[in-house]
């Protein structure tokens, strides 16, 4: 059970590995799809069992080594049930320039099971990353990377710049420290899916996430299918995959739109 925890959970991360910003992020009249306080909440499902609950959301802006930048976080944990088995209480923070063209720092702290802490340091002079595991005291060597590379969670909030159209395929470079990847994501159709009851006009989108996806361990020519809203906002409500221990969904139960605070 372990391991179908740590999957479960590690399905929200997933959706991130997904699209290049560059070109818009340039462009001072983009709309920005995304405001201040907006929070994004899961259900999480192990066939039919309840495993836990995350959640993503956008911070007030933070200054960072004296630059202003953008504040994500995703929390997850698991409930009662699972935490029998296994129990997780991750929290994952990243920070990106306010132009959101790449990001500046990264870190996840697993507090349950383990004492994992991991930061990921971006050097943009000398364009590395370098992942940093404070737990053991280990200091891996800097990997380069390209412009416009991101980490697994602030580009989940850059993919939503883009407007989606059927037959869309596009990628992005994205790096968790260890590896650096063009992560690929496909548009597959547009249809309606119904969550909690409400229907909801949506883009099937899947991403391949090469090996960086490997806290995601799904199974052999398995999909990982992510329907995302048509409208301009882009929002997951339904996450769909198979791992080596079976099917998982995470499904939308709250979204709170944040404030405007420009």
């Amino acid at each position: 059970m372990n391991k179908v925890t740590s999957c479960c959970i590690s399905i929200l991360m997933s959706v991130a590995f997904c699209m290049p910003i560059s070109t818009l992020a340039s462009d001072p009249k983009r709309d920005v799809p995304f405001k201040t306080g907006e929070k994004v909440t899961f259900r999480i499902r192990w066939f039919f069992v309840p495993a836990g609950e995350a959640t993503i959301e956008l911070l007030p802006s933070a200054d960072f080594n004296g630059n202003n930048a953008y504040h994500f976080l995703l929390t997850a944990r698991t409930n009662e049930f699972a935490d029998f088995f296994y129990k997780v209480r991750d929290r994952i923070e990243s920070y990106t320039d306010v132009n959101m063209t790449h990001s500046i720092f990264y870190k996840r702290r697993h507090h349950a099971g383990s004492k994992k802490q991991v930061n990921v340091n971006f050097d943009w002079e000398k364009r590395q990353a370098q992942y940093v595991r404070l737990d053991k005291g280990e200091k891996r060597a800097p990997i380069s990377i390209p412009p416009g590379t991101f980490d697994p969670l602030s580009v989940f909030f850059a993919f939503r710049l883009h407007n989606l159209n059927e037959k869309k395929e596009i990628t992005i470079p994205v790096t968790d420290g260890k590896k650096m990847v063009l992560g690929k994501l496909s548009v597959v159709k547009r249809e309606v899916v119904t969550v909690d009851g409400i229907a909801y006009d949506t883009f099937l989108v899947e991403p391949e996430l090469g090996e960086i996806g490997g806290v995601f361990e799904k199974s052999k020519d398995a999909k990982l299918q992510i329907w995302v809203t048509a409208d301009r906002r882009r929002i997951p409500v339904m996450i769909r995959s198979e791992v080596v221990v079976g099917s998982f969904v995470a499904e939308l139960k709250s979204y709170d739109a944040g404030i405007n605070v420009e």
